[in-house]
């Protein structure tokens, strides 16, 4: 089909624009991946055909309107990209000014440290419940760091029979603190 003059000037373009209108939404919407901005560039465009923008007649207003909104959606992917790459510098830029990361709070909340008082208040009372001679091995080992030849020696019995009190106050506390 021939378009006439007066179909490809200013007013012209505007008639089609509004007829292609729903096609050119779909054709940006699909470039640009949002709706919003493709309204706005189709806003843009008939801006710029309602002033008379094209610098003379055109002979293909379809391929001149598809065009043009092509070219202002690649403005448009542009701006973008400079956009997210001055932004990515300058943030860049404020965390290098900063001496260091921002350091967390080292201290546990206070849910956990009441947690941790409670465990340590049930292990203390399950440790003094052992039984006296389990209690005295254990705590020679576990707390005072002896070896089991040590306190062996020191309690005067074989090292099978610290070890032997070892696992009577291991199995010992193991159930209490199950319990």
């Amino acid at each position: 089909m021939k378009l006439t003059e007066a179909q490809t000037s200013g007013s012209g373009l505007s008639q089609l624009l509004g007829e292609l209108r729903p096609e050119l939404l779909r054709f940006l919407t699909a470039r640009l991946g949002d709706v919003g901005e493709a309204e706005d560039l189709l806003q843009e465009l008939w801006i710029r055909v309602s002033r008379g923008v094209a610098a003379g007649p055109v002979s293909n207003g379809r391929a001149y309107l598809y065009r043009a909104a092509q070219n202002l959606a690649l403005d448009r992917v542009r701006e973008r990209r400079r956009r997210a790459a001055r932004d990515g510098e300058w943030a860049d830029g404020q965390r290098a000014a900063l001496p260091g990361p921002e350091p967390a709070d080292a201290r546990a909340n206070a849910e956990a440290v009441l947690l941790a008082r409670e465990e340590a208040g049930a292990l203390a009372a399950a440790i003094a419940a052992l039984p006296e001679a389990a209690g005295r091995a254990f705590r020679m080992h576990k707390l005072e760091g002896m070896p089991h030849a040590e306190v062996a020696r020191a309690l005067g019995i074989t090292r099978s029979g610290v070890e032997k009190h070892m696992a009577v106050a291991m199995a010992h506390l193991r159930r209490t603190l199950v319990d």
